[in-house]
């Protein structure tokens, strides 16, 4: 399985390969490398995680025709794009399909690996804000009905009143499902499950009928 400081490198040049598996290797982090886009995607697995450095210009499929299958898998990871002369609309066009950087050859080294450093930081932070969706959305899963009933109303800024009004229960019933919510959901605040239906996505949802 492959660590969250890993760098795929994609070249069709082996010296170019070899160079930057020996300066990336040399700056502690672990390094995989492929001679082809292709051979990148055979390999992939839902369990890769790290960067991509990859050359814009291959034969067969482009480091930009790359960016493209990652997108339309749904894959995350974060690519830097290396360009040669005059591969600088290439590597805009890879820019505009989410690259986070391109760094022109000749490659300066301190460049690409401060380039990488930032690549993998926002890579697991994402990766982490991902765990954390998930068991976001678990705790959601756990509710009744019912606590998704008030879950949805305090979201929405309803008072314990309005709440019970709308569901045809107590205000006071209303307070138990909140304190179950809360424990469920782990918030210490109401704020702070705002912050969660935020994040798991419960925001953008359509308020649904109350039930009997």
């Amino acid at each position: 399985m492959a660590t969250g400081r890993m760098v795929h490198v994609i070249d069709d040049d082996a010296a170019i390969r070899d160079s930057l598996s020996f300066l990336l290797s040399a700056a502690g982090l672990e390094v995989r490398t492929y001679d082809s886009a292709g051979a990148f995607l055979a390999a992939l697995s839902g369990a890769d995680a790290g960067c991509i450095v990859t050359d814009v210009s291959m034969p067969e499929m482009s480091g930009v025709d790359l960016l493209r299958r990652l997108r339309d898998m749904n894959v995350h990871l974060p690519v830097i794009v290396i360009t040669g002369h005059g591969d600088i609309q290439l590597a805009v066009e890879a820019m505009k399909l989410g690259a986070r950087d391109f760094i022109e050859k000749p490659i300066d080294d301190d460049a690409l690996l401060g380039s990488i450093s930032s690549a993998l930081d926002a890579g697991q932070k994402r990766a982490e804000e991902g765990a954390e969706q998930a068991a976001l959305l678990k705790a959601v899963s756990s509710l009744t009905d019912r606590e998704r009933d008030v879950l949805e109303g305090l979201i929405a800024g309803k008072p314990n009143k309005i709440i019970a009004f709308d569901l045809g229960i107590s205000a006071r019933t209303v307070e138990i499902y909140r304190a179950n919510v809360m424990t469920k959901m782990n918030a210490g605040s109401l704020a702070e499950l705002v912050r969660m239906a935020l994040m798991a996505g419960l925001l953008t949802a359509q308020p649904h009928h109350p039930r009997g």
